[in-house]
């Protein structure tokens, strides 16, 4: 095991002595925020390039598709690489990789090659996200990482919000790749700061990588999700056949990881599982992704197919909540600090149901405003909800294994969201076509299904509610499992 340059306990001890965000976390949440924009920039842009390179709808809409499948691809490899890599490594891979498909989509002469531009862009993606996770784990003091993953927090709540409204804008002024050239200098400045400040932190463990574990999770979780995506566009019999396999893929990697554990070195260590708290976590972030990305699907929808705005207009609706969520992460991230996770999680996952069942009330004259203040009240409920179990789940976790807890959270969001996806459109769609069978109209039989549809994410949401009950307040440091 060789360890790592000796600034690392500088940044450690001078962490601990102050409740300042130490530099390389805030370097970090920077370059976070500028890769996950990517992940919403796009919305906007898809009449532009349905006219530019003459493809459908559907077809056009694989711009953001592919950026989901890829970071479900190379998430679950992520906790291996983490350990075998210094810090400036691992970042310096993670923003090459990020501007070199940042450059290559604003260049792109076909849609091919735009499609394969953005999977570079999350392949970039996927790695700074665990990474800035497992920093923070190494480089903040238990009693005040609360406070800093809420930092985090505000990055990847509010960059998601910021990305249709930047697009939307300078769409009105520039054609769709102008939109790579403003994040592009913007990424490359933030990567220069990051070099040359960033100092390495924790230490490297040597190990030969498993291809066939890659294999069989690369392939695996990309093919899951996208089964579970193409939810309600392909026929019943196809979907199902690629689902499983995908499942079959997932469960193999898993047994293989398994196996690796006794006799090799795991890709994706799974020893995370054995702590209580980490596994309870993991649950209840998975429930609570299900029921928060379905209804992210499900607004748009309803605003736009129903309600008639613009994607522009639909993301400023929605904007709000998303930036009133980032903003309270550093004060829930303080509250996790001082009360721990109980007197949040509890009643902020009770807030979410009854939030998911106001919204469950929807109809084809409900005012906007109340929609606004019903979506910013559950982005409201979810602050307290990510903050303080991302935080409890890798406390309970050894050093050693913090890229690994990491590795498996983002994983599982990834999962988790196509699930909760696909769960909520097959509601949507059954209970529409009910509906339309019965002889109601269009309109109503959509409102009848997008109801429906809430009504099971709130169900979703008590599967939060239970779990958060079976959380304990703060997190016991283990000793390593190694």
């Amino acid at each position: 095991m060789t360890t790592q340059v000796a600034t690392a306990e500088v940044d450690a001890t001078s962490a601990s002595a102050s409740p300042k965000t130490p530099l390389i976390i805030k370097l970090l949440v920077a370059s976070t925020f500028v890769v996950i924009l990517n992940e919403t920039i796009m919305i906007n842009a898809i009449p532009q390039l349905m006219a530019d390179f003459d493809v459908l709808p559907r077809t056009a809409q694989w711009l953001s598709s592919i950026f989901m499948l890829t970071m479900a691809a190379v998430i679950p490899i992520t906790g291996w690489f983490l350990q075998r890599v210094t810090t400036r490594t691992a970042y310096t891979v993670a923003m090459t990789t990020f501007m070199a498909g940042t450059l290559l989509a604003a260049l792109a002469p076909t849609f091919d090659v735009l499609l394969a531009a953005r999977a570079v862009q999350a392949a970039g993606t996927a790695v700074m996200m665990p990474l800035l996770m497992t920093t923070v784990m190494t480089v903040v003091p238990q009693d005040d990482r609360g406070r800093v993953m809420g930092n985090m927090m505000l990055a990847i709540s509010v960059a998601p919000a910021f990305g249709p409204v930047i697009s939307g804008v300078i769409l009105n002024v520039g054609s769709w790749r102008m939109i790579f050239l403003f994040v592009l200098p913007i990424a490359a400045v933030i990567a220069g700061s990051g070099l040359r400040y960033l100092r390495n932190v924790g230490e490297t463990q040597a190990g030969p990588v498993s291809w066939l574990s890659v294999a069989l999770a690369g392939t695996g979780f990309a093919t899951l999700v996208y089964g579970l995506s193409e939810v309600g566009a392909r026929s019943g019999g196809q979907l199902s056949a690629i689902i499983s396999v995908g499942a079959v893929l997932v469960a193999a990697f898993v047994a293989y990881q398994l196996r690796l554990q006794k006799t090799g070195s795991p890709l994706m260590d799974l020893r995370t599982l054995k702590s209580k708290t980490f596994a309870t976590t993991l649950l209840l972030m998975s429930a609570a992704f299900m029921a928060f990305l379905g209804t992210m699907i499900l607004l748009p929808l309803y605003l736009q197919d129903l309600r008639g705005l613009s994607a522009m207009q639909t993301g400023a609706l929605v904007m709000p909540g998303g930036i009133v969520m980032g903003l309270l992460g550093p004060r829930v991230g303080r509250l996790y600090d001082r009360l721990g996770s109980r007197p949040l999680v509890i009643p902020g996952s009770m807030v979410m149901v009854a939030a998911l069942f106001a919204l469950s009330r929807v109809g084809a004259e409900t005012p906007f405003w109340l929609i606004l203040a019903e979506h910013v009240v559950l982005m409201v409920s979810l602050a307290t909800i990510f903050t303080p179990v991302f935080t409890l789940g890798l406390s309970a976790l050894s050093q050693d294994l913090y890229s690994h807890g990491s590795s498996i959270l983002g994983t599982l969001q990834q999962v988790a969201g196509a699930v909760g996806t696909a769960v909520l459109v097959v509601v949507l769609e059954n209970r529409s076509r009910a509906g339309i069978a019965s002889g109601a109209t269009p309109d109503a039989a959509f409102v009848n299904g997008l109801q429906w549809a809430f009504v099971v994410g709130a169900l979703i949401g008590l599967v939060v509610v239970a779990l958060s009950l079976f959380l304990p307040s703060k997190a016991d440091q283990p000793a390593s499992m190694h």
